[in-house]
């Protein structure tokens, strides 16, 4: 390892223009003649638009438009897809329902846009928007999904009886059922993963600028994946021909997967760009986007786990119904399938597994991917039901576990994943020995002498990352390849630039990408430097989610790097007059084996342009690229214990001690990697006490604001107790896991399992706000 190299704990590059204020986010950008955006959306949560009347707004100061769902129809606009086909248990496909970037004729959830006035600055098209008159009929709403399948419930769409979008089962229905009539004890649990809002610090932006003379667009757009918003845009938007439309994502103040996905606003800045001639610009408020950016998780489950007397689970039988919201948004149907059912054996030995997921559609904003994406909610029911069945069956949570740890690779899951590799046990020991676990019963005496109730709670997680290879989702009925693209070019003197596929929206990828690249040439990471983020500057990508980006996106720089080292080696030696065998890179040369003859890499640079001297046949220049599909998923894997008090009183929760034991392969810059399951820790915790994105009945959000919704707080977490077991992931040459997403998988069964320890109860929900947790204590 080099002094930057992999494994250094190297400051990140790009912190100096964030923490200057020098960081370039949509916001920032001002284009000559811009006009902005300011949306009119719907207050009810069903509705028929009877009529828009613009004629006050347009006459108002600065007004250069007033555009509708019904032009934007008119215009031949496509509606926004779902990019994961599914199918249901009965052979038919999942139920779409047309979901215009505008409602013409039906809203279907608070903030859905009808409108949008376009004005000489933002408060101008504000002001104006409050002239336009829309006139609604209501329409009875549905938020909850139990109440969205009964008989007579209001229908959202008619392509979807029942407000179904599917039944969508997994695993061997036959040798599940056999497996619970054998059993010695049955563990039943019901829990309820709760509906989460992002909440970026950059809110969603778009900027769209349509030149007439070239017939091109240009998108400004705080996106995860711009290659994928200009591929959907065009192949499926009828927005514009993919060659005639460049996607910018610059600076992006963080995604957490929310700014995956094609969002109505970018699609109408674009079409609004050319109907008005000029740039027209979006900047999403706080409101908005609690309103309008997809939400995360909002499942109801109920699950079923049988053990033989030995204490092994002999099966897992689980049924889900999983919120959608209003409409199927572009990854939404594989979460709660192929990214949640397929995380059901956790880290445990599970013969047979069946699992049954009904999609629902309620009149709620749409759902998606948000940090996890899926496997969040797998690894809570699992670690819920493993504690619930340790308490039932009276034995030590750390111990059922362990009698029930996959120790042989690769393992076969009776719900497709085929882990590669993994030490369970040696997580679990990490934790242990780092929370005294021994020491806990006295320490949980100790406060109950001081009035407090003190409980420890265990989370084993696993999830899967990558989220590859291209060939295997793709037969789960995923749209797109998930490899990813790479290409160096090493300039006349020596620099290195890196252009990835791959998109850093705050993850520290200008500092990781570098500190290979300077690992393997032995060079200062300031000597290279990373590009990303524009489609006419790098080819095609796939993006940012799902822990990919070392995995993948590092991997195929890896290879890139191959091919330009190969050929630099054949420039030295020639030029040394060397074998190439012999030539070795050290330090920044490239050296002859066994002798002090060497040349510095900017003179095989420099040699490559100018090409006076080449070997025979070869041609100029030092750039090459290549793309990486992985063979398959990887599985970061670890233990999570929570150790914590509860005021009897309040309901109060007071962190005692959280320890984190990770499995994330190689490391590439480990102050990085705590960075990442620090962030990934608070939004479990956050989930898990405080977060929580409610509805009424009628589909009316009650949290649209910091005021209602509760986000975590500096001191509302711990200081995190963080160490790292290693088993190299076999899937990629640099033996990577993946790190991103495994704090917020694992650390809310570890909180919840801890508070009803404390409380001796386990009829808990998340958020375990005081107020829950006290009328749970008295209510037991």
């Amino acid at each position: 390892m080099g002094v930057e190299g992999i494994g250094a704990r190297v400051v990140r590059k790009e912190d100096k223009r964030f923490i200057t204020g020098k960081g370039r986010y949509v916001d920032d950008i001002k284009l000559q003649g811009m006009t902005h955006a300011h949306f009119i959306r719907s207050p009810h949560a069903h509705a028929k638009v009877k009529k828009i009347d613009s004629s006050a707004a347009l006459k108002m100061p600065g007004v250069v438009a007033v555009l509708t769902g019904q032009q934007i129809v008119d215009d031949k606009v496509g509606n926004l897809i779902c990019g994961w086909a599914i199918t249901s248990k009965d052979g038919s496909p999942m139920k779409m329902g047309a979901w215009p970037a505008m409602a013409p004729e039906t809203v279907r959830f608070v903030g859905q846009a009808v409108a949008v006035v376009i004005a000489e600055s933002k408060n101008l098209a504000r002001d104006a928007a409050e002239a336009v008159v829309v006139g609604y009929e209501e329409l009875p709403a549905v938020a909850d999904v139990h109440a969205a399948i009964k008989a007579g419930a209001p229908q959202l769409h008619p392509e979807a009886p029942g407000n179904q979008v599917y039944d969508w089962v997994i695993g061997d229905e036959g040798a599940t059922d056999a497996a619970f009539a054998k059993a010695a004890n049955v563990v039943k649990l019901d829990v309820t993963n709760n509906r989460l809002a992002p909440n970026a610090m950059e809110p969603r932006a778009a900027i769209a600028d349509y030149d007439e003379a070239e017939e091109h667009f240009t998108l400004y757009t705080t996106s995860q994946n711009p290659h994928v918003a200009r591929l959907v845009l065009s192949a499926f938007y009828n927005i514009a021909p993919e060659h005639k439309l460049r996607v910018i994502a610059p600076d992006v103040g963080g995604g957490f997967g929310s700014k995956i996905f094609i969002y109505p606003e970018e699609m109408v800045a674009l079409w609004a760009s050319k109907k008005v001639g000029r740039p027209v610009k979006w900047t999403g408020d706080r409101t908005e986007a609690f309103l309008t950016d997809a939400h995360g998780r909002d499942h109801v489950t109920h699950a079923e786990m049988a053990f033989d007397a030995n204490n092994k689970i002999t099966g897992l039988k689980v049924k889900t119904y999983a919120n959608f919201g209003a409409y199927m948004s572009l990854f939404s149907s594989s979460v709660p399938t192929y990214l949640y059912a397929t995380l059901l054996s956790g880290q445990y030995n599970i013969p047979a597994i069946h699992a049954e997921v009904v999609g629902v559609y309620t009149n709620t904003t749409p759902v998606d991917a948000y940090r996890g994406a899926g496997r969040p909610e797998a690894s809570y029911l699992i670690e819920r039901l493993m504690e619930t069945a340790a308490r039932q069956l009276k034995v030590d949570p750390a111990a059922l576990r362990r009698t029930n740890f996959i120790t042989q690779f690769p393992h076969q899951t009776p719900v497709i994943m085929a882990y590669d590799v993994g030490d369970f046990n040696a997580s679990l020991d990490a934790a242990m020995k780092a929370i005294d676990y021994a020491g806990f019963a006295a320490r949980k005496a100790k406060a109950k002498a001081d009035g407090k109730l003190r409980g420890i709670g265990l989370s084993c997680y696993i999830e899967a990352c990558g989220i590859a290879p291209s060939k295997a989702v793709g037969s789960l009925g995923a749209g797109v390849g998930l490899w990813e693209s790479a290409e160096v070019r090493v300039n006349p003197v020596g620099t290195i630039e890196i252009l990835t596929g791959s998109h850093s929206h705050g993850q520290g990828h200008e500092t990781t990408f570098c500190q290979l690249v300077s690992e393997r040439l032995g060079i200062p990471i300031s000597q290279v430097s990373i590009v990303h983020g524009d489609t006419d500057k790098v080819q095609f990508g796939m993006g940012t989610y799902g822990s990919r980006s070392a995995a993948v996106g590092l991997t195929a720089i890896l290879k890139a790097m191959e091919k330009m080292e190969s050929k630099a080696k054949k420039i030295a030696a020639h030029a040394l007059e060397a074998s190439e065998a012999d030539i070795v890179i050290e330090n920044g040369e490239f050296k002859v084996t066994g002798t002090d003859k060497a040349i510095a890499l900017p003179m095989v640079a420099l040699a490559a342009y100018t090409a006076h001297n080449l070997p025979d046949g070869m041609e100029p220049g030092l750039k090459e690229s290549a793309f990486y599909d992985p063979t398959n998923f990887t599985f970061p894997a670890g233990t999570y214990i929570c150790e914590l008090e509860v005021d009897p009183g309040t309901g109060k929760t007071s962190f005692v001690n959280f320890v984190a034991a990770d499995d994330f392969g190689r490391l590439i810059n480990p102050m990085i990697v705590e960075g990442q399951v620090h962030g990934g820790l608070v939004q479990g915790i956050g989930q898990a006490l405080l977060e929580h994105a409610i509805y009424d009945a009628n589909g009316q959000p009650v949290t649209a604001s910091f005021m209602d919704y509760a986000m975590p707080r500096a001191d509302d977490v711990p200081s995190f107790n963080l160490s790292h077991t290693t088993t190299l992931c076999p899937g990629n040459p640099l033996g990577i896991k993946g790190c991103g997403e495994a704090g917020a998988i694992g650390a809310s069964a570890a909180v919840i399992n801890a508070i009803t320890d404390a409380i001796g109860t386990n009829n808990l929900e998340m958020p375990a706000t005081p107020d829950r947790v006290w009328r749970t204590i008295h209510a037991a």
